[in-house]
C-alpha cells in the first residue's frame, strides 16, 4: 500500500495491494474459460487465443490475470475483479459477485439504495474484514460462505438486522462498522445440503 513502509517486514508479512495477491489454478482456469468463449464466437483469433492463454497460465498474481480479458467483457462480467474502490449507491442497486477480492477495509455507502455483496466465491484479503459503512435509509445484503461470522459493531439508529449465519470457531469474520440510519442489514449463508447435514452429524457422533 502507498504510504506504508514495508522494507523491514518479512516478505510473507508485507502489506500487499489487492492486485499483488497470488492467483490460484482455479483463477487461471476462469480466465482461460472466458478466452475459449471469445475464440468460439470470433472475438479473438487463434493466435490471440494462444498468446493470451499462455499469459494466463504463466500469471502469478490476480493483477496479471485481470488485464488478459479486459477487452472481452464488461467490468461486472470479468472472471477476476480486483477493484478495491468503495462500494456506493444512491437511489438504486449495486452488486459485487463472482471471483472478487475483498480488501481488509471496504468502504460502503448506501443512500436510499441497496448494496449486495456476494462473498461466496470471493477472496478475503484477511480473515477479518471490516465493511466501513454509511447507510442512510438503505439496505446492505450479504451472501456469505458457510462458517463465516458477521458482527455488526457500528452505530445503529432505527435500523434492523437479520443475520442468518452459522459461524465456526476458526472461520472468517465480516465486521459491519460505521453508521446505519433508518436502514437494514441482512446476512445469510447458503442452505446446507442433506449430504452436508449428514456429514456434520456423523462428525459429531464420531
Amino acid at each position: 500500500m502507498e504510504g506504508v513502509d514495508t522494507s523491514s517486514r518479512p516478505p510473507g508479512n508485507r502489506v500487499r495491494r489487492v492486485s499483488e495477491l497470488r492467483a490460484s489454478d482455479a483463477d487461471r482456469e476462469r480466465v482461460v474459460t472466458v478466452l475459449g468463449e471469445a475464440l468460439a464466437d470470433g472475438r479473438i483469433t487463434m493466435d490471440e487465443h494462444a498468446e493470451r492463454t499462455t499469459r494466463a497460465y504463466a500469471a502469478r498474481t490476480l493483477g496479471e490475470l485481470t488485464g488478459i480479458t479486459g477487452d472481452l467483457s464488461p467490468r461486472e462480467a470479468q472472471p477476476i475483479l480486483v477493484d478495491d474502490k468503495p462500494v456506493s449507491v444512491m437511489f438504486g442497486r449495486t452488486r459485487r459477485e463472482g471471483r472478487w477480492v475483498v480488501p481488509v477495509k471496504l468502504p460502503l455507502f448506501a443512500l436510499f439504495g441497496t448494496v449486495e455483496l456476494d462473498l461466496r466465491d470471493a477472496v478475503l484479503q484477511r480473515r477479518h474484514i471490516v465493511v466501513d459503512s454509511l447507510v442512510l435509509a438503505g439496505r446492505v445484503r450479504l451472501l456469505i460462505p458457510e462458517g463465516t461470522r458477521v458482527n455488526v459493531t457500528g452505530r445503529s439508529v432505527l435500523s434492523t438486522r437479520e443475520l442468518r449465519h452459522r459461524p465456526v470457531p476458526d472461520g472468517p469474520t465480516i465486521e459491519i462498522n460505521g453508521t446505519l440510519l433508518f436502514g437494514s442489514i441482512q446476512a445469510r449463508a447458503p442452505k446446507r445440503t442433506l449430504r452436508s447435514r449428514m456429514r456434520n452429524r456423523l462428525g459429531r457422533g464420531g
